[in-house]
């Protein structure tokens, strides 16, 4: 890590030490944390038990006491942030090995979707479908290759029947959509490997203004967590220079289908009125040109 990155690690695990602080042998582990994090985000609990000279018992416990569910939660985390401190000619560096790019490539989506599944909170994304059916309208900032998964969520659920617009350009049309949003509203910050300072911001100036503000992300850091009532969080690691949006599409799918689901009436009418245009726009049971 660079001296600034470190620093700013440092600083998000310290935080978590609980205000009596750590036993000994809990001390210890969150020694190897902060000296060793690229061997702490790649090992299992054992690597880092007899890294600390500790059982691994201590290992969860210490994983707790930090506020998380246990080792895996507390690595996911550790793992997410250390590749957010890397250029991305050090993370495609990080990721070269033997083998096909694009076979590792598929394992290391079909890993992180075996991940999400064993750890998704599903009451997050019930309050989240619940919160964008209750509001007024919805604002999904997604920006850079992010835009992706902003924009499938938007769209599908526009369809589904809700006031949903995704926001991915940032500046000028970020800037002018914050300053209208309010009480009534919902925004959901959508960001994978590093932060846009401009969706951090957005979150922070929605919260204030009354807004009910959540993210989808892979490292919750303390600027966005704050300002997020909800922080659902994605694998997002890929092999090459750039993060993988494979679970971040299956979040938003999932988040679409939980919406649907909340009020089924509104969202049949939508779909019936949207295949009405559809038929007349030519867009159902389009036949061959040489047909």
């Amino acid at each position: 890590m660079t001296e600034r990155a470190t620093d700013r690690f440092d600083d998000w695990l310290r935080a978590r030490v609980p205000a009596r602080g750590l036993r000994p042998k809990a001390a210890a582990v969150l020694e190897v944390l902060l000296s060793q994090p690229r061997r702490a985000s790649y090992g299992s609990a054992a690597e880092l038990a007899q890294l600390a000279g500790v059982n691994v018992a201590t290992v969860t416990r210490t994983a707790q006491a930090l506020g998380f569910a246990g080792w895996p939660a507390l690595q996911q985390e550790l793992r997410a942030r250390y590749m957010s401190s890397l250029s991305a000619g050090q993370v495609a560096a990080e990721h070269s090995g033997t083998g096909s790019p694009s076979a590792r490539s598929l394992r290391r989506d079909l890993d992180s979707l075996a991940l999400l599944n064993r750890r998704m909170d599903e009451e997050a994304l019930l309050t989240i479908a619940e919160a964008v059916a209750a509001a007024r309208r919805t604002v999904i900032v997604a920006d850079g290759s992010y835009a992706a998964v902003g924009l499938a969520l938007a769209h599908n659920a526009g369809l589904a029947g809700y006031d949903v617009r995704a926001v991915t350009s940032g500046d000028a049309e970020l800037a002018n959509t914050i300053a209208a949003i309010g009480e009534r509203d919902v925004l959901i910050a959508i960001s994978f490997w590093r932060l846009y300072e401009s969706t951090v911001l957005a979150a922070n100036v929605a919260r204030a203004r009354g807004a009910r503000v959540f993210a989808v992300t892979d490292a919750a850091s303390p600027a966005l967590a704050e300002a997020a009532e909800q922080v659902v969080m994605v694998p997002a690691e890929g092999v090459a220079f750039f993060p993988s949006l494979t679970a971040g599409m299956a979040v938003a799918q999932a988040l679409v289908t939980q919406l649907a689901a909340v009020d089924p009436a509104r969202t049949s009418a939508s779909i019936e009125a949207a295949e009405g245009m559809w038929s007349k726009f030519g867009l159902l049971h389009r036949r061959p040109s040489g047909g």
